[in-house]
Formats: C-alpha cells, structure tokens, sequence
C-alpha cells in the first residue's frame, strides 16, 4: 500500500486540526478519550521500544539482549532499600539522572517480551513504589529545584513519566496525581506559552514530549493537545536566533551549529512525537511541520559522512567521548528511518537508501553492531528498535545504498561549508558576529578556543575515525588544523560560556554553484588582538586556502596550522611540498618555510600520534613588518608523485589576489576564477578579472560547453545593490535571477543585483552564452 503525498501529508487539516486548535488546557477526559489515551499507552511503547511489530524477540540478537535486560532490572528491583536518602544504597539523592534511568529501565523490562519479567506484577509494583517514592523524597511538587533546569523540566520528568506509562496497570491513581502534580510544578503549562529563553528549539520539542507523557499518564487531553499545539513555533524557518534556517543551518543557544547535538534530538523527538500521535484527534497537522521533512536533506544530512557526525555541528559535545560522532551518526539515522515510516513515498524511499548507505561505508564503528552493542544498556533499550529498523533496510534487497554525495554546501547563516568529491570530504567551521568561536558549559569543551578559526575537517576513504578516536582530548588546541592563530595561553573556558563568544567579523560566508565555492571568514581571534582575512577555494581535487592581513600585537608567535593529523604514518617533505602516507598531500609554494613535528601526545590515560604542519607567521605581524599571509593547497588522497608534480605546477592554480582587500585564484584547466572581495575593487586574470562594486564573493566557472556560470553572494547582508564585472567576452545570458536587474554583454559582461540583503548570505546564480553575439 503506498503511503500518502506529501502535499497531503503536508495540508492534512479538518477535525483534527480544529482539534489541537480548539482543546481547553483544562479540558476533561470522555470515555472515548480514555480509548485514545489506552491508543497512546500503546503507541508509545511501539515507537520507543519497537515493540510489538519491529522485531521478533525469539530471535538473535533480541533473544539475548532481552533477557539481558530482564536480568538487569531483577537485581535493580531486588537491590531497591528505600530511605529517605536513597532508592539504592549506591544512589544517594538527588541522582537527578541514574535513579529515574534504572526506574525507566526496569518499565522497559516489564512492558518488552522475552525479558522473563513481561507484566510481571512484582516488577510493575516494583517500578510504582520506586516511582513513588522518588516523588516524595525528591521530585515533589514543593521540592527546591538545584542544579541544571534541564534536569527538573526535562531529563527528571521524562524518565519517570516514561517509566509510569510503561508500567501504568501498577500505578494507583494517588501515584499518577503526586507524579503529575510535581511535573506541573516543574513543567507547568505556561512554559509552553513563549518560544524564547529554554523554550526554544530541541528543548520546546522536549518540553512538548513531557507535557505529551503528563497528558498519557493523567489522562489529560487538554495537555495532549497543549503538546501537539505548542510544536508549531518549531516549524517555521528562522532569520535569526534558534532554529532552524532556510539555507540548512540550524542553530540553538542563539549562536552555536548544532544540527550533531539539539539538532538530533529535535529531529528524534519529533520523528517520535509524529509517530505517537499519528491517528490521534491530536495529530500534528500544521503545514509549516513539512520543514522537518526539507530538514533531514537540507540540515542533517550534509553533515553525516560515512556514518558519523560532523564534529564541527556538535557545539560542546565534541568533548564527551571518543566515537561520539559516530554515535550522534546513529541518533541520526534512527530518527530518519523512524520520520521515514510516516512520510511520502519519495522522502521513505530516499531516506531509506541514505542511510544503508551511512551504514555500509561505516568502517570505523559499524553501524548496525555499534546499535546492537548499545542495545546492551539497561537504559538503552530503544536501541532495540534501531537495530530492527536497520537490520530491515541491510536485508532488503529492493532498498539500495545511496553512495557518498558529490558537491559542496555552504551554510552562510551558520559560518560552516561542506565539500564532497569522489573519495574524500572536506568541511570548514568558522565564526562570525552571528557564529560562537565555540561553545563550553557544564565543565565540558573548555579548550575548543580555536575550533571556530578555520578550522578545516577532512576524511579520505578508510578514515572514518580521524576525529573520533581520541582526537579531541589528545590533540593540541592551539595547533587545530587549517586554523591562524595567536599562540597567546587562553584559560580553560575562555570566552563567555554556552557559545557567548562571537566576533565582530560581517564577512563569513561565500559563493558556490554547488560543485566549487569561494568560502572567507574575516578572522578575529578570541580573546586576541588577531585579525586576519582567511580564503578557501574548493575544487575537484583540492582545497586552494589562502590567508592575508594577518595582524596581531599579543606579543607571541602567530601561526596558520597547515594540518595537525591524527596518524603514525610516514611524513615526506620536498621542496614546496610534503606528503603524508594514506592521507594526502601538501602544496606549499615557495617563499615559505613549512615546519613539521611528529609527536604522541596523551592525554585522559590514551597516547595517540600526530602529524603537525604549520607556518610561522612571526611575533606580532603586521606590527614593526608587513601584515603576514600564506598559500597552501590541500590535496586529500593524492600520493606523493601527484603531490610533486602539482608543486612543480605553479600555474595550476594563480593567485589572483591575496591581500586584505581581494583573495582570488585561477585555475585555467578547471575554468574556474573565484575571488572574496572583502572591499569593492578588481582582480586580474588569464580567463578575465572581475571587478565588483561592494565587498562580496565571486565565482565563475567555464562549463565547457560554450556557457559559464557566474555566481555571486553577498556574506555580509548588507547590499541593496552590487555590480559584478567579468572581462570575458559573453554573447548573453541563458538563464538569469530573480535579483538580476540590469545586464551588460560583448567584449566583458556586467551583472547588476538588487536586494541581496535579504538573501541571507545565499549564492546568485546566473548562466550565460559565452563569445561575443553576432545578431
């Protein structure tokens, strides 16, 4: 049976609408509500456990990781010793997390099969008391709340009222009203009014998923419709602030990408939420929800390579624990295959094959036996689900593997780019008066100072794990690769905390027609007097970067960071170049002294090898000599042969212009002459210079075929209006733009746009005819 369009899926409106629309807060349950309620007990547990109908639990590896589990919550319900400090002797309150996870865990236990404790009694009187007893002692309705709020309103709440709808037959109605009662202390329903401060983002998709769980527990249809309802402001596309962005960026804490982090856990409590209601007089109906469809190809899924997350979208999650994008890769997936079981035909099948792709290229922790492993986790339970949804698409000949993409994305409104190309990946994080240099809080990623100044990301096949294994506790975080920076001591949290730490640069961001890109970032360090113009060309094989104007008066050494690689490997240096055995090459043209060190360093009891190739820049440029600059080519998966016989190259790719007010290359055998203006001015070249009227970005790219691109962005919003001029001959224009106003073709052409300001940084594309016209 086919499942329904997505324009239908998309405009679904009437009774159930009206429903979430018309719903009084205070509303009381009708018997036929209390069908819909029995409705959503059981939903609830198919969509989070997967059971029944996702897998066969007489089956490996169900058969084991059940019983597992079963085992798991017998010794918690035996251990229980209630007191008025502990539920568990080795749990002393408040234990705002671990105390409701066993809780939570022992519901699991009670309401999946094959545990040898399925609906049995003892346990789900066992989950009551403890539920119980918890509310009295800790999360009670006139309880002090310390701490995180996150723990109060979210992580507290939604454990034990998962735990209470799983196990809800052993539950007296006195047990339900002291639970609810201190959820609405916590959570009450005008937390639900305004969409600002912690009500923003994934934590309102949270916040609804508690007030859902207060509603299924008490039976509460006026809750029900409060959470489907109060999803609304999610949807919409944002132009500033938390959210989610009309070129793919998503952003929570006001400043910091997050699609590896908040983002996840938005996309999976939605994708659960969808689910759960679906069917329900509360179904959510708003047209604006098609956003999370456009979401998982527009925001999640550029930034999932070969399994695993971009850690340059994961803000302070960088710092938990190694393989931690491999596992924000998994939450991913899980919630796309989940979103894919009530979407259109087209998103299921596209999304279904996506991810078998993800799945099969993960190499560095796979997949589907990293889910059964988690699956272990008495509070990991749900896992179960993942591994059948996965196990389904693995096995299912008819769903084919999407291979790795090619092209490039560029996230203006979020200071980030990816770039693909058949065999390796490349990404750069960046910062900006909208963008964090970084995010810390809650004592993690205190030294991720740099990872917003340039820091350039890249994978080549086989190397799933170069940032995953240790990286980030044992790479030096002064010498992050592809980023300039002061060597200036920073304290551990330096900069403002939870992503306070934005310059004041306008121009972050660039021009791509989606298979090359001009990207820039004007660069102030943190917490420094630096100030630098850094520029990255992204091409078919490499990564042309180039920096100019580096200043600074910190009285230390200022560096650019060529790479800092996670690898033993065997490091080859010739002149104008260096190679790195499994990895890549390096181009560094002459009048460049390129340093290296081959060191281990360990940090957190684990000791890993590293590769570091950097430029000394000097104390204090730009003071009592020049500002510095530097050129380097980045060429992911080439050997050393490749590697030199680009270096003896020079006119492979022409600096056009580097310096603080133009960086620009030409590479004649790609057709591509790309230039950041960061003022108004002109560079010259081989194929033709381009001149433009205000500070922007340019790139122009002969197809071949008799027609060219020329695509123009203006980073900083701020143009009502800009002139690009190319000095090539065009006959016209085939395809224009909407912003296009004026043309000029012959001997040069000029482009004239209007209201680029309102473009959030997007790129302008025009095609044209080239030759002069003979009509």
């Amino acid at each position: 049976m086919k499942g329904p369009s997505r324009r239908l899926f998309l405009q679904l409106g009437g009774l159930a609408a009206l429903a979430v629309a018309c719903a009084a807060p205070r509303e009381k349950a009708t018997p036929e509500d209390a069908g819909t309620f029995i409705l959503l007990r059981r939903r609830w547990r198919e969509v989070t456990l997967g059971w029944p109908g996702t897998f066969d639990p007489e089956r490996e590896p169900y058969r084991t990781r059940l019983a597992r589990l079963g085992a798991q919550a017998a010794r918690h319900r035996d251990a229980m010793t209630p007191t008025r400090r502990s539920l568990w002797p080795d749990l002393p309150f408040p234990s705002l997390d671990a105390t409701p996870a066993r809780l939570r865990a022992m519901a699991r236990a009670y309401a999946l099969p094959g545990t040898g404790l399925t609906a049995e009694p003892g346990l789900g009187t066992a989950v009551a008391a403890g539920v119980e007893h918890y509310v009295r002692h800790v999360y009670a309705a006139d309880a002090e709340q310390t701490g995180n709020w996150w723990d109060w309103r979210i992580g507290t709440p939604r454990a034990l009222l998962d735990a209470a709808v799983l196990a809800a037959p052993h539950l007296t109605d006195t047990q339900v009203s002291a639970l609810c009662e201190a959820v609405d202390t916590f959570v009450p329903e005008s937390r639900l009014d305004d969409y600002e401060g912690n009500s923003t983002g994934a934590n309102r998709v949270d916040l609804c998923t508690v007030t859902l769980l207060r509603a299924i527990a008490g039976g509460d249809p006026g809750r029900a419709a409060l959470a489907a309802s109060a999803l609304s402001p999610v949807f919409p596309y944002v132009t500033e602030g938390d959210g989610f962005y009309r070129d793919g960026s998503f952003i929570q804490h006001g400043s910091v990408a997050y699609q590896g982090g908040y983002g996840a856990v938005l996309l999976t409590g939605l994708a659960t939420l969808f689910a759960v209601l679906r069917g329900t007089p509360w179904e959510i109906t708003d047209p604006a929800a098609g956003t999370v469809l456009d979401a998982v190809d527009r925001a999640f899924a550029p930034f999932v390579h070969d399994g695993a997350c971009m850690d340059l979208v994961r803000g302070r999650g960088i710092d938990r624990r190694s393989y931690g994008d491999h596992r924000r890769g998994r939450e991913i997936a899980a919630a796309v295959l989940l979103l894919a079981e009530t979407a259109p035909d087209a998103e299921r099948a596209r999304w279904r094959a996506m991810v078998k792709g993800w799945a099969v290229r993960d190499t560095a922790e796979p997949m589907l036996q990293a889910a059964e492993g988690a699956a272990q986790g008495a509070t990991q339970g749900g896992d179960l689900a993942f591994h059948a949804r996965l196990s389904a698409v693995l096995d299912d000949a008819a769903v084919p593997a999407a291979a790795e993409p090619t092209g490039h994305r560029l996230f203006p409104m979020s200071a980030r780019a990816v770039h693909r190309r058949p065999g390796w990946c490349a990404a750069v994080s960046m910062a900006s008066s909208r963008v964090a240099h970084y995010e810390h809080g809650n004592g993690e990623n205190l030294r991720g100072w740099h990872t917003g100044s340039g820091m350039l990301y890249w994978w080549t096949t086989g190397q799933g794990d170069q940032y995953s294994d240790s990286f980030w506790p044992t790479v030096d975080p002064y010498r992050l690769p592809g980023t300039t920076v002061s060597t200036r001591r920073l304290p551990d949290g330096a900069g403002g905390g939870w992503g306070d730490t934005r310059p004041p640069a306008e121009w972050v961001g660039g021009a791509t027609d989606g298979v090359c890109a001009a990207v820039g970032q004007h660069l102030f360090g943190l917490e420094s007097t630096l100030e630098a113009f850094k520029s990255w060309f992204f091409l078919d094989d490499a990564v042309v970067c180039l920096g100019a104007g580096i200043s600074c008066r910190d009285g230390v050494p200022v560096e650019t960071v060529v790479d800092n690689r996670r690898a033993g490997a065997r490091l080859t240096v010739g002149t104008g170049w260096a190679h790195l055995d499994g990895h890549g090459g390096y181009v560094v043209p002459a009048g460049q002294s390129l340093r290296t060190l081959r060191e281990d360093r360990t940090a957190a009891g684990v000791t890993r090898p590293y590769a570091t190739l950097w430029l000394d820049h000097g104390v204090d440029p730009g003071m009592d000599s020049g500002a510095a600059g530097y050129v380097y080519h980045l060429m992911p998966g080439a050997g050393p042969a490749e590697t030199a016989a680009r270096a003896a190259d020079p006119g492979w790719a022409r600096v056009l212009a580097n310096t603080s007010a133009q960086q620009g290359i030409e590479v004649p055998s790609l057709g591509v002459t790309a230039v950041n203006f960061w003022t108004s001015g002109r560079a010259g070249g081989w194929a033709g210079g381009l001149t433009a009227s205000d500070p922007c970005a340019v790139l122009v790219r002969d197809l071949g075929d008799g027609t060219a691109t020329v695509t123009v962005a203006d980073p900083r919003r701020a143009l009502d209006g800009l002139t690009v001029t190319w000095d090539h001959p065009v006959a016209g224009v085939t395809r224009g733009h909407p912003l296009l106003r004026r043309v000029e073709t012959g001997a040069r052409l000029a482009l004239t746009f209007g209201g680029l300001a309102d473009q959030q940084g997007a790129s302008c594309q025009v095609i044209v005819r080239l030759g002069v016209s003979t009509a």
